[in-house]
């Protein structure tokens, strides 16, 4: 292995997903989570984006059309995470699933982060969160991070809607 390390300031810019059904997962994507529709490329192809950006999630059924998803014990992408600015944004998109009643697969919280998992309508894993600020991440005594996974405190989440 190389000493070679990625520079801290790099992101990953966005996430390019293969769909059966394009208009079904805009209606998922765009209608349901709120993304922005920025461009089309024919019939066959979307880029959508928070705030404007060209594109943080790309559609396409150009090797995909009508397929059925990809099997789940198989290597692939095992979910897209969108990361949502403060607490009250990701209890406001709960809220939104919950009364769409869009089936959520699970909650957790991992100290460093709060998160809501579904599935799109590919069955393509999605994971909503929201980080909490780096001085309240948990860390051992030798000061490394110690993240975990333990229930969400949904009522707790939800209560930030009230504030």
């Amino acid at each position: 292995m190389s000493d070679y390390q990625i520079p801290a300031q790099t992101r990953i810019g966005h996430v390019h997903l293969k769909v059966s059904n394009l208009q079904r997962s805009l209606d998922f994507y765009c209608g349901l989570l709120g993304f922005e529709l920025m461009t089309t490329y024919g019939d066959a192809a979307a880029f959508i984006s928070a705030g404007g950006y060209h594109h943080h999630i790309g559609l396409n059924t150009w090797h995909s059309k009508n397929s059925p998803p990809a099997p789940e014990r198989a290597p692939g992408l095992y979910h897209t995470a969108i990361l949502y600015p403060e607490r009250k944004d990701l209890a406001a998109i709960l809220k939104r699933l919950i009364d769409a009643r869009y089936q959520i697969t699970g909650a957790s919280d991992h100290g460093v982060s709060e998160a809501i998992y579904l599935n799109d309508p590919d069955e393509n894993g999605v994971e909503l969160y929201w980080d909490r600020p780096r001085d309240k991440w948990p860390l051992d005594e030798h000061g490394n991070l110690t993240m975990f996974t333990r229930h969400l405190d949904i009522e707790g989440l939800m209560a930030t809607l009230e504030e």
